[in-house]
């Protein structure tokens, strides 16, 4: 099993120096990979590209470009020139994003996701391998049939023969379709003790698709603090992003987060989370989650604890663990990334 550290969104409370010597931290403790997001602030291509001149071995992920934010076409133009930059370091992560980003910010319709998922990336995997093209589905018509366009190919040649393509997803329908067409799955909330119920899906896609079981790397980001919490900050950060994902995260009638946390047994914990959230009540929110639910879903504890965790995590297939350290100084992230190192070296 992997290691991998996500940087987050750029710019909330670090420095541009300070995410750098955390990125060349990790080069040095043997991390596997490093990620960058985005939401509405600033972008993930631009970060790696940026990452890929000061770095050498430590593959630079996308985690995650939003399908809405670019067409299929701008996405293999980036991949393939990051994959340049890196010397064939870059992993393509991508996600839907949520309603309120994709129609608020980016001004596109959220509707038939899946669909629109199967076909970004059937496009994304012809464009990447240089052909003409040329695609006729539902929602991506290449060229445009009543104008002038035609058929183009793309002009670089990336350095991988083939750009792994990693999908964020959680719900059942979404995770099957990742074991259809990705190379990985991005999931988050993952319980490590429930993986035969969260990864059925990703399992079901691979036989439909007829691909062998080791066909898809499954990658979850987990929250991580290991080591004494004197103050409680950690356990208030990791309980005020849980708040948030299983109480806040989408509608009362649909939050995969919620739904996920459900499947796990929690819940009469995920309802009540749910609804203190959506009555504006977050700190009751945060003060309901049981802290059986921080444990299924977090690296938090002891480095013995930590390390008896990851040997669950192991034993339930999951090949890259992708650390967001629960701390919001640079130093405490390089400090939760040894102890982290550590912990995995003792699995």
């Amino acid at each position: 099993m992997k290691l991998g550290v996500q940087l987050g969104y750029w710019g909330l409370g670090l420095t541009r120096q300070d995410q750098l010597e955390i990125v060349q931290e990790a080069e040095r403790l043997g991390f596997d990979s490093v990620w960058a997001a985005e939401a509405y602030g600033s972008d993930a291509a631009t970060i790696l590209g940026w990452l890929a001149g000061q770095t050498s071995t430590i593959k630079l992920g996308s985690g995650i470009f939003q399908i809405p934010a670019r067409s299929a076409a701008m996405t293999a133009m980036t991949a393939a020139t990051l994959d340049n930059l890196s010397d064939g370091r870059f992993v393509l992560g991508l996600g839907t994003s949520g309603p309120q980003v994709a129609e608020g910010w980016h001004g596109q319709r959220f509707g038939k996701q899946l669909l629109r998922t199967r076909e970004y990336v059937a496009v994304l995997r012809k464009a990447l391998a240089r052909e003409r093209l040329e695609f006729h589905g539902e929602t991506i018509e290449l060229p445009l049939p009543d104008g002038p366009g035609k058929a183009l190919k793309l002009t670089i040649t990336p350095i991988q023969e083939r750009i792994p393509i990693y999908i964020a997803a959680i719900g059942p329908k979404n995770t099957e379709l990742v074991g259809e067409i990705a190379d990985g799955l991005l999931p988050m909330m993952f319980a490590p003790e429930h993986a035969d119920t969260a990864l059925a899906p990703l399992r079901a896609g691979q036989e439909k698709a007829g691909r062998p079981a080791d066909a898809v790397a499954v990658c979850p980001s987990v929250n991580v603090h290991i080591g004494p919490d004197p103050d409680g900050g950690a356990e208030g950060m990791l309980r005020g992003f849980t708040a948030l994902y299983v109480g806040g995260m989408g509608s009362r009638e649909k939050n995969f987060y919620n739904a996920a946390v459900t499947r796990y047994g929690f819940g009469d914990a995920a309802k009540e989370i749910q609804d203190l959230y959506l009555e504006g009540k977050k700190l009751e929110a945060m003060a309901a989650i049981p802290p059986e639910l921080i444990d299924a879903v977090a690296l938090f504890g002891t480095r013995e604890h930590v390390t008896e965790r990851l040997r669950i995590y192991k034993d339930a297939g999951v090949d890259t663990i992708i650390a967001t350290p629960v701390t919001p100084t640079k130093d405490g992230r390089i400090q939760q990334m040894r102890e982290l190192a550590a912990a995995l070296a003792a699995v």
